[in-house]
């Protein structure tokens, strides 16, 4: 009895459980319209990026195959002259001043690097401070063939340089991509040699654009976290499209997660240049301009970051050709808006020499446009330095009496310079000037403008006391203070 109860019990189940089985089949078939609409959608991952097996995150691996053979690594070897004593350190700082006068001694210095091949005959770009004083440069690629490379041109304002091998295959290259159409947040890649340990990739996303490091005149670099260590100087950083968009060059000691890479579009401009001529041709107009700070808006009576103050046009320059003045505020260039000193610098530069430019600014209040030749950069450092920063000495920044000033601060008289900002426990904070202060005399000589200024000072020098004339508000005041 006890078994035959089992039995039924079994077959029981077995029948509850086909019934189960034969209900899931025909709800299957009463709901087809949704199984589809769960295997259309589309995935998120880019088609051209295979994903991980293990996570479903994108994997590089295919990609990185294709890329790796244009990136190069770059060995450098200079000579440098010393005197060296016979004593081996720690003695050799203590016996040194003994042996001054003895021979010079030959050292090799090596250096490592990064490039990449851009062309199939063999052109290579790298930074500049990679090979800027190598005697003798080698290109090894990634299999680990050899190649001695000579320097077409180079570029020390944008840290860019153009080398080229000889080889009798054609030679595997990358393509450019467009750094303008990349977005903060893309996926980038970075292929280097760090440390010399040969090609290593690493990945990240773009952190930030149009980053200003005070490098030189025309920063404007991709931030990524992508890791990029020493070695890396030089090499690509691709999107995955498999196109470079930046030229790996500085890293911030101590930072993490903080690199810096030259914009390919600037690269794409320098790097022609130089093939074609053998050197960089900018454009140049001939003034000084500075930021619009908070202090500086509030004195002209406009929005801070609104455009960039000429703070001085040069003599017989495109810019005073053009009619453009001291006090003027840029605030477009050929219809692209300005709002630091770097985009205004970078763009000029950029633009070929004879090219008429369309420039947007605001004088006394109006806004105006002005079509001016752009010229050649010119080779006279002593002319290019005046477009560089503003005046500010001692921790006292000074703008010329622009008639918008004259206007807002009810000035009779032009003459003199008048204080824009003072640094706090700067010298000049510590002898009592202030924001709106009118100079009018240092040392008893009268001062009109701002090369007055800057004349006078340099004639008293460093390290001399100077007696500064000020006009504050209604009366007029005598501050001191030494030259630093």
């Amino acid at each position: 009895m006890k078994y035959f109860l089992i039995a039924i019990f079994l077959i029981s189940n077995s029948l509850f459980l086909a019934s189960c089985e034969r209900v899931k089949d025909d709800i299957r078939k009463e709901s087809p319209k949704q199984e589809s609409k769960i295997e259309e959608k589309k995935p998120v991952v880019t088609k051209d990026i295979p994903t991980s097996k293990v996570n479903g995150l994108p994997s590089f691996a295919e990609l990185i195959k294709k890329l790796k053979p244009a990136v190069v690594n770059i060995s450098t070897t200079n000579m440098i002259k010393r005197r060296s004593t016979p004593f081996p350190s720690p003695f050799e700082d203590y016996f040194k001043k003994f042996f001054d006068n003895g021979p010079q001694r030959e050292f090799k210095q090596k250096g490592l690097g990064t490039g990449f091949i851009i062309s199939e005959d063999g052109y290579v770009v790298t930074n500049n401070h990679v090979v800027d004083k190598a005697d003798d440069i080698e290109i090894i690629l990634e299999d680990g063939e050899k190649y001695v490379a000579k320097i077409i041109g180079k570029d020390p304002k944008t840290d860019l340089a153009l080398l080229k091998i000889e080889s009798e295959n054609s030679l595997p290259f990358v393509e450019f991509g467009d750094s303008e159409s990349s977005e903060i947040g893309d996926w980038v890649i970075a292929i280097g040699n760090p440390f010399g340990l040969g090609h290593t990739v690493t990945a990240g996303i773009i952190s930030a654009k149009g980053r200003i490091l005070g490098i030189g005149n025309y920063d404007d670099f991709i931030q990524t976290d992508a890791p990029i260590n020493p070695g890396n100087s030089g090499g690509p950083l691709f999107n995955l499209r498999g196109e470079v968009v930046g030229v790996n060059t500085a890293i911030i000691a101590g930072g993490q997660g903080l690199g810096f890479s030259i914009p390919i579009n600037l690269t794409k401009h320098i790097i022609d240049q130089i093939k074609d001529g053998g050197k960089v041709v900018r454009g140049w107009l001939g003034i000084t301009i500075q930021k619009v700070t908070a202090e500086i808006a509030e004195v002209i009576g406009i929005k801070e970051g609104s455009g960039v103050l000429i703070a001085d046009v040069a003599k017989e320059s495109p810019a005073e050709n053009g009619g453009l003045l001291r006090g003027d505020i840029v605030l477009e260039y050929n219809g692209k808006k300005i709002k630091e000193v770097s985009d205004l610098t970078g763009k000029v530069a950029l633009t070929p020499p004879g090219t008429v430019a369309k420039l947007k600014i605001i004088r006394e209040s109006k806004t105006r446009e002005l079509n001016i030749a752009i010229g050649e950069f010119p080779e006279d450092e002593k002319i290019a330095k005046k477009t560089e920063k503003p005046e500010q000495k001692f921790g006292l920044a000074v703008i010329n009496i622009t008639p918008q000033i004259a206007s807002r601060f009810d000035l009779s008289s032009k003459e003199g310079v008048i204080v824009s900002s003072v640094s706090r426990g700067s010298v000049a904070s510590e002898a009592g000037f202030r924001r709106g202060d009118i100079i009018i005399e240092i040392n008893n000589t009268t001062i009109i403008n701002l090369e007055d200024y800057n004349n006078r000072l340099d004639e008293i020098g460093k390290g001399n006391s100077a007696l500064f004339l000020v006009k504050r508000g209604e009366n007029t005041i005598y501050l001191g203070l030494k030259i630093e």
